[in-house]
This record gives C-alpha cells, structure tokens and sequence, in this order.
C-alpha cells in the first residue's frame, strides 16, 4: 500500500450527518443517467465501476437529507455531472497542457444556460454538454430568474476557473494562499453547491443575497467544503495528478514547513472558516432579518438555508470518509457520541471538540487591548515600482485645510489642524495620482482626507459610546447623501455629511446615472465595513483571519479608489474585462498589498494606543499564537507573494485575457494605464507610510486618540 503523506487530522464538526432514505433511488437514477449522457462505457473518462467506486449517490444522499427522492435524483445528477467533467477536463486538457483547447471547450458550456428556457441552445458535441443541457431544462423551471442568474456565474466560475489551474501547471506555480482561497472557491465549486441546496431547501430572498451575511455564509462554506476536501484528496491530487492546486501544497510551500504541519495548518484555517459561520449565523443574520425587515417566510427560507448548508457540511465529510476516491484509510470513522457509533457520529467526539475547537474559538475573544508594543517594526518591502508625486502637491496641502474647516471636520473633536497635517492625506494622493490637475488633486485629496476622518470617527464616537445603533444610523444616512436619480438629499447635520455632500456633488456632476450608482455602492461597502468593525469591537473578538483579509479591503476604501481609478480610462474597456477573474486577481493582490503596508505602519498606533483588534498581524499572532515579530514575518512573507503575484498577472495573463476578449488597440492601452495606476497606488501608499507623523513614535506619545483607560479626561471631546 502507498504510504500516506500525513496523518488525517481531527476535525472539527458538530453536525451528525444524517442520510437521506432515498439513497438507492438516486443510485439508480444516476447510473442510468450517465449512461445516457454518454458518460460511462466508451467516455474513455469512466467505466461502471468507477461511478459505482466515487458512490454520488452517497454523497447526495449525506449532504441533503431531507429532500425528496426526485430531487434528490436530479441532485446527483449535477454531482454526476461535475465530477465527470473534471475529470472529462483533466484527461483532455490538463494532461497534456492545451489550454487553447480548453478554453474553446470552455466558451460553448454558458450556451447551456440560458435564463430564458425558450431560448435554443447548440446541439450537443460531448457528454458534459450533452447533461449541462438536460440538467439546466430539469432544474430551473422551479426557481426564481435571480436564482438561475446567481446558479449560471457560479457554474461558469466552476468551469472558468479551470483554466487558472491548467495555466499553473503550464507554469510549474503555485498560488500564494490568499490567492488559492479565492480562486478555489469559484474552481472547487462549493458556490455551485450552495445554490443546489437553495434548491433543495428554499431560496433566499433577492433581496438579501447579496448582503454580507449571506455572502458569509456562502463563502465559509465553500473555505471549509475545499479545504476538507484538500486535506482527503492530498495524495490523489498532488502525488498521483500532478496538481499544485491544493491547499496543504500551498501552505506547505508558503511557510516551507512539512507535509504534516501544512495539513495541521490548514485543519485550524478550515475550523476557524466554520467558527465564522456559526458567528455569522447567530449573530449577524438575525440582525439583517431586522434591517431589512424580512417577512416570516424569508426569515424560515434563510434558516432553512443555513441548515441546509450545515447539513452539506457534516454529509460531505462522512462521504469522504467512506469514498475511494481519498485517501482516508487510516482516518477514524466513528467517534462515541452518547455511546452511539457509525454512520452520522463519525465528527462528534465532544470531548476533543471542547478540547481543541472550543480553546481556539475562545482566544478570539481574550485579547488585552492596549499592550505595549513599542515602535512598528518595518521589514524591508519589496516595492519595484518608483514613486512619482504631483508638483500641485503643496497648494493641496493648504486647500485642504481650508475645506475641512469648511466642512466642519475639525471642529468635532475627532480632528485638529495638527492631526490634519500628520496624516497629510496630499502627500498621499500626490502619489496615487502624480498626473492630476490641481483640481483633481484637490478633489482626490478631499476624499481620502473624508474616509480617513470617517475611519477614526467611528471608533472614537461610537466603538467609545458602544453605541452600534447610532453608527447604523450614521451609515444610512451617509448613503442617503448620495442621490442617483436627482432624489433630494438629507440636510447634512455634521462634518461627515456635509463632506460627504460636498463631494458628491462635485464628483458625479457629469456621470450617468449608472456611474453613481456604481460609486454610491463602493462609498457604502466602505461605511457598511466600519460598522462591521465596531461590532467586533464591541465583542472583543480578533476575526478569522480570512474574513478579516477580505473585509481590510472595504475598510480601507479599496473599492472606492478602484471605481475612481477605473472612471479615468472611459468606455474603451468593456465592463466584462473588469470582472473576468485575472483582472479581479490583479486588484486584489494590490490592494492586499496596500492594506497590509498600512497593517504594518499602523501597529503601534492601533495596538497600543486605540486598543483596536482589526491588524493583520494581531490577527495572525492571534491565530497562530505566535508572537509580534514572528507573525510580522508571515505578513510581510505574504505582501511580498501579493506584489509577486501583481507582477506575474501584469506580465504573463494579461495579455491573454486582452486576446480572449479581441480588445482593441485602444482597450488595451486603456488597462495599461490601469495597470500602471496600480502600480502608482501601491508605490505612493507606501511612501505615504514612510513620510507621514501619523504613524511615528513620537507622533503617537505626543498626541494619543484621547480614550485610553487611564486618562478619562480626554474624552469629553465627544
């Protein structure tokens, strides 16, 4: 027997897995119809025994145990399906590296899809086209044009995204790990997964699948789907495939430890994704059912929902731990449970759960704020772009001043002159844009200098008065200072308003409706972000540390500063080239990039003086219980695969999604200079940090955020 390349570790899952009496049926089903699509005997892909050995029909029957035996059926048919056509795309386009093939073969599978069933579609070539076909005219007569919408981009994620796994073995490369979580959500297909559950158990309102609660919910459970199944699937994938897209290969790499530590590591990232669930389920779905006014029905469809995905959760390991198709011989089947063993207790041995998951979760919540650190540390960053800076930079330094006084920013309180000035938000924008007009740099400068003040006012105003109400309040109103459609905007009652109003005003004078909406919505994932801050404030609670990753991004106004950058380069781009995957992993490895530089700066001044808990190495040092250096390590290891990673999108797949679209000569130079803006962006962030008091030692002793414990007279400025 080959031996195994690590020891399974114990996961966490309190979930029995319970199995669905209509097992058999959906066997059955299934087999005949793979058979009839071609799949079976003659595929060259599979054989009966193969379909017999992987047993979908189990896992169907595991991971949704309540439907009936028709959907059930039609269930594992998508399973049949997407199983087959990975390995279908394995043996045609993997192995031997044609990814031209593979991309044609890609392109025809959406016109399987179409929202609109009266719609023809092209006459089958192959097998996987042939039961994308039937599945698509079987499945979506029963659900909503939102749910076929949402169902189609996952798939086509689900298909994409291949091609991002053949480019790395063409490439030998593997994924940094924030990198491999994102893309492994769209290839591993658990988003797929999560819209057949909706199928199975109710549809969430449209109104709220997009919201973040859900969108938590969803993506949780896809990190904790995938990274189970990397964990049984190492030795197949890895050893005998040839695949680098696995998250223990990733983690084995990035922190060059052993197979062993990698596979513990991502054990503790797969708990820590499932713990976010449960948070989310709990505590901030109940709150969007409030907020949103959710009806009785909605508010039974989303648990139903929620349910159905834990269910997916504990069904989906229990199979994994009976299927052949992973390595799971030495992996402990059943646990005792009340005295009970077999099938749906093999996760639920309290004693190790309390042991191990409950130690975990509870260091979220133990952290002691306002430790002593000492200066932030700065390793040396590895920055290969120059800084370019505005010759206009030094009259938007006294233009601003004068606006904020204007707006009433630095009577609040919150900021004075001097705390204007060590921030020096010009310096900043200077860089970031080193071409703009003194009007533009004004402008620029303007925004920054508001979602700056915004970001420290929240804290010091509302996280100090534990008051998350009024921030709520706040927020809402914000968005209402935003009007689309000429809607009359609200009498502006402070500083953040007026500012607000100000700047919207002047920013959208010559946009299209859509264009501010566009922007409205970046200006409020921004606001919407700091209230997700104070909640976890509130509760003393360091996030998981890829919930906290994703949400640093809206935190810091990263969306806001991609809808301005993209405006300057005109119609020549079409929207889908902005959303294809390669230009979404572009923006995202700069902005991590940039988030963390101010992650690294911000230490001292965070840590020790606001007593704040949203610091990418707080949260790695919490997660690993490692201490401030060390964890400083992981961070800048990781900013430095980011900026890597910017660079090899930028030189080797760029040029291919510019081929895959037909862009012209025009386009293409229009995303150079988009390119080259995010490159200014992250070169003149970084010099920023380098310059400004804002983050300094001395800066820090001398003008503290007025609400440490010990010093209660310097809050009466609120």
């Amino acid at each position: 027997m080959t031996q195994q390349p690590f020891e399974l570790p114990h996961f966490y899952m309190p979930y029995p897995a319970r199995l669905n009496p209509h097992v058999d049926e959906a066997r059955a089903h299934s087999t005949e119809w793979a058979r009839g699509m071609g799949m079976l005997e003659g595929s060259g892909i599979w054989e009966q025994s193969d379909l017999d050995a992987h047993d979908y029909g189990l896992l169907c029957a595991y991971t949704h145990p309540e439907c009936d035996g028709p959907a059930l059926s039609l269930i594992t048919d998508w399973y049949v399906w997407v199983f087959f056509f990975d390995d279908h795309f394995l043996e045609t386009f993997k192995r031997s590296q044609d990814r031209v093939g593979g991309k044609a073969y890609l392109d025809r599978l959406p016109l399987f899809m179409p929202l609109d069933l009266a719609t023809a579609v092209p006459e089958p070539q192959n097998p996987v086209e042939a039961g994308l076909a039937d599945l698509w005219a079987r499945t979506v007569p029963s659900m909503s044009v939102d749910w076929r919408r949402r169902f189609a981009v996952a798939t086509e994620h689900l298909l994409n995204e291949s091609l991002w796994e053949l480019s790395n073995i063409n490439e030998g490369r593997i994924a940094n790990p924030v990198e491999y979580i994102e893309m492994r959500r769209k290839v591993g297909g658990a988003p797929w997964s999560a819209g057949l559950v909706e199928f199975a158990t109710a549809e969430v309102p449209a109104s709220v699948a997009a919201s973040r609660p859900l969108r938590v919910l969803m993506e949780t459970f896809s990190d904790a789907v995938h990274l189970r199944n990397d964990l049984f699937s190492y030795q197949r994938e890895v050893e005998d495939e040839g695949e680098n897209s696995n998250g223990v290969l990733v983690l084995e790499t990035f922190f060059d430890c052993t197979t062993q530590e990698a596979a513990d590591t991502v054990n503790d990232v797969l708990t820590s994704r499932l713990h976010q669930f449960e948070h989310t389920a709990l505590t901030e779905v109940p709150a969007l059912a409030l907020d949103q006014v959710l009806t009785p029905a909605e508010v039974a469809a989303v648990a139903k929902y929620t349910q159905g995905l834990q269910d997916w959760q504990s069904g989906g390991h229990e199979w994994h731990m009976r299927s052949s198709r992973y390595m799971n011989a030495r992996a402990q089947a059943t646990h005792p449970w009340h005295g009970l063993t077999g099938p749906g207790t093999s996760a639920a041995d309290v004693g190790a759960l309390l042991a191990a998951a409950g130690a975990e979760r509870l260091r979220a919540y133990t952290h002691v704020p306002y430790q002593k650190v000492g200066p932030s540390l700065l390793p040396d960053f590895h920055m290969p772009f120059e800084v370019e800076l505005s010759p206009h930079l030094e009259g938007a330094r006294h233009r601003l001043t004068d606006w904020m006084h204007a707006m009433g920013m630095l009577q609040e309180g919150v900021w004075d002159e001097d705390r204007l000035a060590a921030a020096d938000l010009p310096l900043c924008s200077a860089g970031l844009d080193p071409d703009a007009t003194p009007e533009e740099l004004d402008l620029s400068s303007q925004w920054l200098a508001w979602g700056t003040y915004g970001d420290d006012y929240y804290p010091l105003v509302y996280g100090h008065r534990r008051d998350l109400a009024a921030a709520r309040l706040t927020t809402r109103r914000l968005a209402d200072c935003m009007p689309v459609d000429g809607e009359e905007a609200p009498v502006p009652l402070n500083g953040m308003e007026r500012g607000l109003t100000d700047l919207w005003a002047r920013t959208t004078a010559q946009m299209t409706p859509e264009q501010r909406r566009t922007l409205r919505d970046s200006v409020n994932v921004m606001t919407e972000s700091w209230v997700w801050e104070l909640s976890n404030q509130l509760q003393n609670r360091i996030p998981d540390p890829v919930d906290y990753l994703e949400m640093r991004r809206a935190t810091f106004g990263s969306d806001l500063t991609l809808s301005m950058c993209r405006m300057g380069h005109g119609p020549a781009v079409p929207p889908e080239v902005y959303r294809s995957g390669p230009v979404r992993a572009l923006e995202n490895a700069a902005i991590d990039y940039g988030c963390l530089i101010n992650d690294v700066f911000s230490y001292q001044k965070e840590i020790e003086y606001e007593g704040e808990i949203h610091n990418a190495i707080l949260v790695v040092q919490n997660f690993f219980g490692i201490d401030y250096p060390t964890a400083l390590s992981v961070v800048h290891d990781l900013m430095t695969q980011r900026m890597q990673q910017f660079e090899h999108i930028a030189a080797h797949e760029l040029p291919v999604v510019y081929d895959d679209f037909t862009l012209s000569q025009e386009a293409r130079e229009a995303m150079d200079g988009y390119v080259k803006d995010l490159q200014n962006w992250m070169a003149g962030i970084l010099n920023w940090h380098r310059h400004v008091d804002r983050y300094k030692a001395d800066h820090l002793a001398r003008r503290t955020h007025g609400f440490l414990p010990d010093r209660p007279a310097a809050m009466t400025a609120h």
